[in-house]
Order: structure tokens, then C-alpha cells, then sequence
């Protein structure tokens, strides 16, 4: 038998979204998604995409005003080039992302991983993760095998009810309750 040959590409990362422009030179208002905002301009090229299409943009410069970031793309110089860029989701392969301590994990390594409690009991898999005030929270949905229908949101607090996060397994043991 023949395996497939491997994809060279790393998996995409959506870093943020183009959500709006700025005055009439062609900037950009970006909402990022990394932490902290202006980490996003750390990329010297973007991937954007927008249902089927797909472009490459290099960022010229940044800055953070607000919630938003306010960027000067390469070649979007005029308010109407800014405007076909609205709503662009903005991604960079995942292996230019830096690299993390042991036991740190990017949220889109724990998107899709089985979560099961400390009695075996399999909840769902990992839908998404949300920021709130306290501690973030993972939103698990359920899926084949799971003890019931029920969306959860646990809290996502390694060494508290986050006991193991096995990526080759792609599981998440929690200590908590189906009760709850």
C-alpha cells in the first residue's frame, strides 16, 4: 500500500479579521484575536480569506487604538481598496506561530479534542474557547458517544479542573462533575 504523500503546508491559524476601514488612505481597522492585540502585526504577511477567495497582503505598520488595530497594508492605498478587504479573516501557518513552554497550548490545538471526566464519562469534543473576565472557558458540544445532548462550558484551568490535555491522544480529562 501507498501512503499519501504529506501536505507541506502547516495547518492555517486565524489570527483576526479585517472589520471596517480607516480615514481615506487605505488603512484598515482590524479586531485581533491574539494576546496582546498587537501581536497580529508581529506577521510580515497575511493570508486572507473571505468564503472561496484567498489573497496574500504583506503589513506595512500598526498600531492599536482601541480594541482594534489600525494597519496599512502593502498595495491598499485608497479608501476602495481598503473596502473590498472588509471582512477578511486574517490566518498565518500554523509553524510561524512561536513556540510555547511545555504544558501552554494555542486554543486552536485544543479545538476538536475529546473531553472526558475523571470517571470516564465523555462529554463532547471542544467546540471553542471564549475569553471572560475571570478565566477563559471551554465550550464543548456534544458528538458521537457522548453521555447526553448537552452544550457545557467548563472552565478552562489546568491543574484545577483541567487534570490532562493528551494532543497524540486528542483528549482532555476534567475533573468535573456530568451533574453539573
Amino acid at each position: 500500500m501507498i501512503a499519501a504523500p504529506e501536505s507541506t503546508e502547516s495547518p492555517r491559524v486565524i489570527l483576526g479579521k479585517i472589520v471596517s476601514v480607516h480615514g481615506l488612505r487605505g488603512a484598515v481597522k482590524v479586531y485581533s484575536h491574539t494576546d496582546p492585540l498587537d501581536n497580529v502585526l508581529g506577521y510580515a504577511q497575511w493570508s486572507l480569506s473571505r468564503g472561496s477567495e484567498q489573497r496574500t497582503v504583506s503589513v506595512l505598520g500598526g498600531r492599536l487604538q482601541g480594541r482594534v488595530l489600525i494597519v496599512e497594508l502593502k498595495g491598499v492605498d485608497d479608501r476602495d481598496k481598503a473596502e473590498a478587504l472588509v471582512n477578511f479573516e486574517i490566518s498565518v501557518e500554523a509553524g510561524s506561530l512561536p513556540e510555547l513552554e511545555e504544558g501552554e497550548y494555542y486554543w486552536y490545538q485544543l479545538e476538536g479534542l475529546q473531553v472526558i471526566n475523571l470517571e470516564g464519562q465523555l462529554f463532547g469534543k471542544v467546540d471553542h474557547l471564549l475569553e471572560t473576565g475571570s478565566n477563559d472557558v471551554m465550550v464543548v458540544k456534544p458528538c458521537e458517544g457522548s453521555i447526553d445532548q448537552r452544550e457545557r462550558v467548563l472552565p478552562y484551568l489546568p491543574g484545577q479542573f483541567v487534570v490532562n490535555i493528551d494532543l497524540d491522544k486528542a483528549t482532555i480529562q476534567v475533573d468535573w462533575d456530568s451533574e453539573f
